[in-house]
């Protein structure tokens, strides 16, 4: 009988623990560097026009009326009781409430983009604004479980993860979904934004900062010699193999020895994809890291860009709180807001296109509702605010296959519902997934006796008109 066959796992772990990252490594990048993952990652059902997607969510609902429908007649409306037909069902919004923002004609298209957006609106003829998208809660969190999971429900897959499921990653050394939080502070339904639900766990979102190392505890306290790290990982992933055959079916251990196996390939991939001093100063500037206002969300913009440069295949970034969310003085929080995103914005599409990269990157921008075109509260235009509105908003798509310079879809004249080209989010869940390559129909998983889907309930439809 072998020494090894003397230990237990845990007395293994307890004498040879200590960065579990390092006792990856040696493994990965020696004698089973090549060998294929435990699960082979589902293949595309057809050729892909994107082969990653970076998610902008805008949390607390940006005000469409201010940013990307233009109404004229609202304006002309502006301070007066609305019309019955457009009336809205909350107690809390009175009169009509005009935009303070003047809108632009940009591009050779000639989309209309507000002024408080001079960045993207740059970029107006590869961006394609979907103006008629409507949704099924005004709560913040079951408009977020919809836009992110395709039901007003808690616990399910979010995006990110049924792209993990459905096309794996590029780059075996990084994850295929990355979560970008905001360090200054949890966004409204913290980690559920990048949740597998009941996939299984290694399709969740893997968090990587902003400031510091890109993941906590990635590099082992005391670097030892590359022949103790091969010695170490060897009996790890022998110890974990016996453990595992005896607990068929465990998913979440399953998940939680791949996740050792990723750290030790990260060590070297992360810390590099992420070390932003290798760009030069004209990037750096580009994306507003020069600047106090700009540089956080910025950072994470440039941090998106040079992951699905290395194969990510989803990466999501995420704002504290719910700064869209302007119940109070609208016109300033709308503009404010503006001011911290749009130019790293702007500069992720020009970056991506002078690179190469935005024909296979689709980037998708949105939040979970709008604003109401009616004002709540304040004692002036200029205080009051607006309200959740989920019956008719904007969210727009650039790159990955999107065909740009236009708008989809229709607004009545007050902004306040979707009439023309009603737009649910499971259209947009099977247009985005069409693009992958996936089938929203074929992509499922058994939860339950039944087969879930992205779409699930719906009766979707992918959006020709949005792909080139």
């Amino acid at each position: 009988m072998s020494q090894f066959d003397l230990l237990s796992r845990r007395q293994a772990l307890c004498q040879f623990g200590g960065g579990f990252g390092g006792l990856a490594l040696g493994s990965l990048l020696g004698n089973s560097a090549t060998a294929a993952p435990r699960h082979s990652s589902a293949a595309p059902h057809y050729e892909p026009s994107a082969k990653a997607v970076i998610q902008l969510y805008m949390h607390g609902g940006p005000s469409h009326v201010d940013l990307l429908d233009p109404k004229p007649v609202l304006n002309r409306f502006d301070g007066k009781t609305p019309p019955a037909y457009v009336a809205d069902d909350e107690s809390l919004t009175k009169n009509l409430k005009g935009s303070p923002f003047r809108f632009n004609q940009c591009g050779e298209s000639g989309l209309e983009f507000s002024e408080i957006q001079p960045f993207v609106s740059q970029h107006a003829d590869e961006i394609a604004v979907i103006r008629s998208m409507f949704t099924e809660h005004r709560n913040h969190e079951q408009a977020i479980w919809m836009a992110q999971t395709g039901l007003t429900t808690a616990g399910r897959p979010t995006l990110g993860a049924w792209t993990a499921y459905g096309i794996g990653t590029e780059n075996r050394n990084l994850p295929a979904f990355v979560a970008l939080p905001d360090p200054n502070g949890p966004s409204v339904d913290g980690v559920r934004n990048w949740s597998s639900g009941w996939l299984p766990p290694r399709y969740q979102g893997t968090v990587f900062r902003e400031q510091g190392s890109p993941v906590l505890n990635l590099q082992p306290k005391q670097p030892r010699p590359r022949a103790i790290e091969d010695a170490r990982a060897k009996l790890l992933r022998q110890l974990n193999e016996r453990h595992l055959a005896g607990r068929p079916g465990e998913l979440e251990l399953e998940a939680r020895i791949e996740t050792f196996e990723l750290a030790g390939r990260m060590q070297l991939a992360a810390t590099d994809a992420l070390d932003l001093s290798q760009e030069t100063k004209e990037t750096q500037q580009l994306y507003g890291l020069d600047n106090a206002t700009t540089k956080s969300y910025g950072t994470r913009c440039l941090m998106a860009r040079r992951l699905v440069e290395r194969g990510v295949r989803f990466v999501s970034l995420f704002m504290s709180g719910q700064p869209w969310d302007t119940h109070s003085n609208n016109n300033a929080g709308t503009k404010k807001c503006c001011q911290r995103t749009d130019k790293p914005v702007g500069a992720l599409l020009a970056d991506l296109k002078r690179r190469g990269l935005l024909d296979s990157t689709l980037v998708l921008w949105g939040g979970e509702f709008g604003r109401t075109p009616a004002a709540q509260g304040g004692n002036s235009a200029a205080t009051s605010g607006r309200d959740h509105h989920p019956y008719g908003f904007s969210v727009w798509l650039a790159g990955g296959g999107i065909k740009g310079g236009q708008h989809y879809g229709a607004t009545d004249d007050f902004g306040y519902r979707a009439v023309e080209k009603r737009t649910q989010t499971a259209n947009l869940h099977a247009t985005i997934l069409q693009l992958l390559g996936l089938d929203y129909q074929l992509l499922s998983w058994p939860h339950n006796g039944r087969e879930e889907r992205l779409t699930d309930v719906y009766e979707a439809k992918v959006i020709e008109e949005l792909i080139a």
